[in-house]
């Protein structure tokens, strides 16, 4: 991949700015498609410097228990990969240079079907991919198209990927690397702040590419220590939360969701800036 993507451009960006990234992560469609939209055309305005955007599946298996429930709202509201790009068509209207990954599993893809799905992702606006479940091994199944029509190619490393297996993971990755910053699922444990920083050190060793660390992150002091040595930091079940914490009996949500949820990404925007 050789043109410069909204990703490439917002490090880059960012990078001349000395500071780092405030990632965050909703679910599409999570309580509904309209409180959706509202939520993620908000975000950039709270300080979001990336956006993922979670396509909603029925067995988000390395998801904690908010995540999964925010795709199973999502599901039981109607959304689909259909309406996920619409999302993302609404929200390019709007924001033309804050990106926008998409991130999830390969099922929905799969159903989809692959090429289509990559050359609706790309027009619709999308960015990046990250599909926690296809390996570098299976490249030609999706990596491969997507770097064809532009797409960057997202891929996760974790405390277990060793020095054997990294070059792997790099492989055909661009955009930037996700250091998954615990063992296990989403929103469960905390990091530990100085091991992260070691891994971060052992991959950068390895690559160029920008540093972006996830899973456990909840807190403005946590992504201010992250930054320190990673380029990014990824909030996604905080944030979740936010969203069911705000919801009544039915579901629905109630009023000031949007406010509240953008509050949060402020002051968690505060870690980096």
């Amino acid at each position: 991949m050789t043109k410069t993507t909204r990703i490439d451009a917002c490090f880059q960006k960012l990078k001349t700015e000395g500071r780092g990234a405030l990632v965050t992560f909703i679910t599409a469609g999570d309580p509904c498609y309209d409180v959706s939209l509202e939520v993620l055309m908000g975000m950039p305005e709270a300080g979001a410097d990336v956006i993922e955007l979670g396509m909603p599946f029925s067995d988000p298996m390395a998801d904690g228990p908010a995540i999964q429930l925010a795709s199973e709202r999502a599901l039981e509201g109607g959304q689909n990969m259909i309406k996920t790009l619409e999302m993302v068509r609404q929200f390019r209207k709007q924001h033309k240079e804050t990106p926008l990954v998409l991130m999830g599993y390969y099922n929905p893809i799969f159903h989809y079907g692959p090429e289509r799905f990559v050359k609706d992702a790309a027009e619709a606006g999308v960015d990046g991919l990250i599909v926690v479940d296809v390996p570098p091994e299976a490249d030609d199944e999706l990596c491969l198209p997507a770097m064809e029509v532009g797409l960057n190619f997202i891929r996760l490393a974790t405390p277990t990927t060793d020095d054997k297996r990294l070059p792997m993971v790099l492989q055909n990755t661009s955009g930037f690397l996700y250091y998954v910053s615990v063992t296990g699922i989403t929103g469960s444990a905390a990091p530990d702040i100085s091991r992260v920083h070691e891994n971060i050190a052992r991959i950068k060793r390895q690559t160029e590419l920008p540093l972006v660390v996830g899973f456990g992150v909840k807190s403005a002091d946590q992504v201010r220590e992250i930054v320190k040595g990673a380029d990014g930091a990824v909030v996604g079940s905080a944030i979740v939360r936010e969203i069911e914490a705000n919801l009544d009996e039915n579901g629905k949500a109630l009023p000031g969701l949007v406010d509240k949820v953008k509050s949060l990404v402020s002051s968690l925007a505060e870690g980096v800036n």
